[in-house]
């Protein structure tokens, strides 16, 4: 594989592990800031947020520039994002500068499958997307666990200034190794007709489907830390450990995913959203037992993960060739959309709910609905084809 798509996968590694990093580091930023954990909270949201605004608006924005400009220029704001959260002197300012880190998360993505894929043979164009993607498996893998052991030794701005180190040298080996004529995207395909092919009554569904299934996710994992210290009764120095198994799930999940895709994407679907969701509903009372919690969260890794291929295999299935690029990017959005709607629920369960130990069941109702919403779509196939011609 070509150093240059290895310089991309660096480059994805740390801004995976920005965007999760905060989940081991609530309490801590909680207790400095002096806010609610549910406010701490809320930076995942506005991280997400961002990516959901930034993702679309870049990408067609940059559509025409040289790709490997786009991608060094995006590393920058990643990393001065990253110095700005390190040094905050407030909520306010912190949550600035996590939006301001999270515009270069979409477009990287997007951007990052183009160069990788005209970097390699057309028969290693999947290999080298999913090696650029091997670096946001192993931020959940690697990264997250390590920021909250450097958080918790040395305090959460110490990972901020870890993350944007990680940036400086992703963005020094770009420069070094990706050519600079790769990439470019001079499509055929018109704007309105990208636009046209998004908006889609399935392609909607999809994206509605990755947002409620992906946000039953990030109602528990926004708050893993205090639902692991208070809830469980786990020390603060377990939180590392835990995580480490949480992200283990995830690299088994989405291979696992990717399989179940490859063989039927609308089984894969349905099974994927079902299995979450039981995974969730199973949590809720096992919160008071630290095995069965360490057991059941790297259940949930791999759940979690094993939804990505089949959301994201969906929303391009139905999007076709015209809208792909674009269909890509948002759905990176819909993600996130749904990473901060799960922050969202999470924080009203705990401050006007019944609390951190009812998290797992409202996740459940989410993921639940986007369950659904999946049945109906493949509904709608199904009738598709059966309609006389």
């Amino acid at each position: 594989m070509p150093i240059a798509v290895l310089a991309l996968t660096a480059g994805a590694f740390g801004i995976g592990t920005t965007e999760f990093i905060i989940m081991g580091l609530l309490l801590q930023v909680a207790e400095e800031m002096r806010v609610s954990v549910s406010m701490a909270g809320l930076l995942i949201s506005g991280y997400a947020l961002g990516v959901f605004v930034g993702a679309p608006v870049l990408t067609l924005a940059t559509r025409r520039m040289p790709r490997k400009l786009v991608l060094v220029a995006l590393m920058g704001i990643f990393t001065l994002g990253n110095i700005a959260c390190a040094i905050a002197p407030d909520y306010a300012t912190l949550m600035a500068a996590r939006v301001l880190t999270s515009l270069a998360h979409g477009t990287f993505f997007g951007v990052g499958s183009v160069v990788a894929t005209s970097l390699v043979p057309a028969d290693k164009r999947a290999l080298a997307i999913a090696t650029m993607f091997v670096g946001l498996t192993a931020a959940t893998l690697l990264g997250v666990p390590f920021g909250a052991w450097l958080g918790l030794a040395f305090g959460w701005r110490a990972t901020f200034w870890a993350v944007a180190a990680i940036g400086i040298v992703a963005m020094l080996v770009l420069v070094a190794f990706v050519p600079g004529h790769v990439g470019r995207q001079d499509s055929a395909v018109s704007l309105r007709d990208e636009l046209a092919a998004i908006f889609k009554p399935q392609v909607q569904l999809g994206f509605a489907m990755t947002v409620l299934g992906f946000a039953g996710v990030f109602t528990v994992f926004t708050y893993v830390q205090p639902i692991l210290t208070r809830v469980t009764g786990f020390s603060d120095a377990a939180v590392s450990p835990i995580l480490l198994v949480f992200g283990a799930g995830l690299a088994i999940g989405n291979i696992w995913g990717g399989k179940l895709a490859d063989r039927g994407l609308g089984r894969a679907l349905m099974l994927t959203l079902a299995g979450l969701a039981a995974v969730l509903v199973v949590l809720a009372p096992a919160l008071v037992s630290p095995v069965a919690v360490v057991a059941l969260l790297f259940a949930l890794g791999v759940a979690a993960f094993a939804t990505v291929a089949p959301l994201q295999l969906r929303v391009l299935e139905k999007a076709g060739p015209e809208g792909q690029n674009l269909a890509s990017s948002l759905n990176i959005a819909a993600f996130n959309l749904g990473n901060a709607l799960g922050a969202w629920v999470g924080g009203l369960t705990i401050d006007h709910g019944p609390g951190l130990a009812a998290l797992p069941l409202a996740a459940a109702g989410l993921t639940g609905a986007g369950l659904v919403l999946a049945a109906i779509s493949l509904r709608m196939d199904r009738r598709r084809v059966l309609a006389p011609v």
